[in-house]
């Protein structure tokens, strides 16, 4: 776990009821990957979208029919589904996967005692999909 704070994986967590175990908490609530260029690490990159697109493929109809009908109505408009189509180069959309981490960077990041009274958990999950060669970037977004 010291090796994995070196990379600022994990931190030390509040100190619990036994001071002689130190205890540890994740520092962020999800993480980012690229694919490697190399053949054995784009083969893992591969396998770990895989196996996520497969365990929370599912997870937005799951959502709809188990936690949005107990929302309270505030929370059920601040969610939302979004699906854009932009036309971009490899640079570009880099640089707007950059922007997306900067701007919630501080809210994934900050200490429980910082988070404003009713504030609870919220998933953002995105896709990041650069369609085939072939498709036209001239087609309407």
């Amino acid at each position: 776990l010291r090796h994995l704070a070196g990379f600022g994986l994990v931190r030390d967590a509040e100190a619990g009821p036994d001071r002689r175990q130190r205890r540890w908490q994740a520092a962020a609530r999800g993480f980012r990957f690229q694919t490697p260029k190399d053949g054995e690490g784009g083969s893992a990159a591969r396998a770990l979208s895989r196996e996520m697109f497969a365990r929370y493929g599912d997870l937005p109809s799951r959502w709809l029919t188990e936690v949005e009908p107990h929302l309270d109505p505030a929370w059920q408009q601040a969610a939302g589904l979004a699906n854009t189509r932009v036309v971009v180069s490899a640079e570009e959309l880099a640089a707007i996967q950059d922007g997306i981490e900067r701007v919630l960077a501080p809210y994934v990041t900050r200490d429980a005692a910082e988070r404003p009274t009713g504030s609870r958990g919220v998933r953002l999950m995105r896709y990041v999909l650069p369609e085939r060669d072939q498709e036209s970037a001239d087609e309407t977004p």
